[in-house]
């Protein structure tokens, strides 16, 4: 029910700033700077014009001051001016005249109206679904824009009644039957391939109106928190999966270089006491006490009494020195 009228509601809003801005379209064309400027010299020359043939100010011709006033009211309310980007719609008696514009254009005042000027240029909506269910029955509210614009100006207005409203509907509609037909991962996705077939829809459909649509944007894809809390949480565990697997493919082959490792050092005993001895040397560099397990290598290389020695030494200046520290 909410929802409801909360596109009663927009569709109420784009209505009346469809009827605000035609409304001050047609005024822009049905009141000029000009028409009041040659309405004014036309009485300026039917006034001069009664001076020379009276010969006084004070006293005026009848005949003078109507015809003054007629012209005067013709050039008011015919002299009409459409901006460069403007198409203005001239109805005769109510009937389809002509387009008049851009530039200044004539009509016959009470016999001739301007019904409405049309804005030719490039034009932008934008629209969004208002929580629509995906094919895997997901609700997402999609956010979109439309670009369009009017290449006839005669079909716009008089095969449709609000050309504005019905694109925004026609954009909503279609946009709907896309988002049920694709899955959110389609949707997350290939953005701009929806937006394409959606240009296509509804280029298919606003052709006959004289109306084209160059292009449709999807710009925001939202989804409920719930599920975004839950998408997060599928692709921390996601990418921990793939940092175990890197790991254990990692130990794998530290494995298999051990492996090759021992091979050499079974047939060469004496690489392997060279090891050793560095392994001791890197031991012996840094502060502090080692403990070597003993085995057979380092028997045989008397490594073990080496250490040992090196490690009573090393806690006797120890003692030592926390000795002469106490005294």
């Amino acid at each position: 029910m909410a929802e409801k009228r909360k596109t009663n509601f927009t569709q109420q809003s784009v209505t009346r700033e469809y009827k605000a801005t035609a409304q001050l379209e047609a005024e822009a064309a049905s009141l000029n700077w000009v028409a009041a400027l040659a309405a004014a010299v036309v009485v300026l020359a039917g006034a001069c014009l009664n001076r020379l043939i009276e010969g006084t100010w004070q006293q005026w011709n009848i005949y003078i001051i109507i015809v003054t006033a007629l012209f005067a009211n013709i050039c008011f309310f015919g002299i009409k001016i459409a901006n460069q980007w403007e198409r203005a719609i001239v109805l005769r008696l109510g009937k389809f005249k002509s387009l008049k514009g851009p530039g200044p254009f004539f009509i016959i005042p009470i016999i001739e109206t301007v019904f409405q000027s049309v804005d030719m240029r490039i034009r932008s909506t934008d629209f969004s679904s208002e929580s629509t269910l995906t094919k895997d029955t997901v609700p997402v509210n999609v956010d979109a824009i439309c670009f369009w614009m009017v290449w006839d100006a005669k079909k716009a207005i008089l095969e449709v009644e609000n050309f504005y409203l019905a694109i925004v509907l026609s954009a909503q509609t279609a946009l709907r039957d896309i988002i049920g037909t694709h899955e959110l991962a389609e949707l997350l996705t290939h953005r701009e391939k929806l937006g394409k077939r959606l240009q296509e829809i509804l280029d298919e459909k606003t052709n006959p109106w004289g109306i084209t649509v160059q292009s449709v944007e999807i710009r925001d894809i939202i989804i409920p928190k719930d599920l975004e809390d839950a998408m997060s949480k599928q692709a921390q565990a996601e990418r921990e999966r793939q940092a175990r697997i890197i790991l254990a493919s990692a130990e794998v082959e530290i494995a298999e270089k051990f492996a090759q490792a021992a091979k050499q050092y079974e047939s060469n005993p004496g690489a392997m006491h060279l090891r050793g001895m560095n392994m001791l040397f890197e031991g012996l560099k840094e502060k502090g006490s080692m403990i070597i397990v003993p085995s057979s290598a380092l028997e045989t290389m008397n490594l073990g009494a080496i250490g040992g020695m090196a490690a009573l030494s090393q806690v006797k200046s120890d003692k030592e020195q926390r000795e002469s520290e106490d005294a």
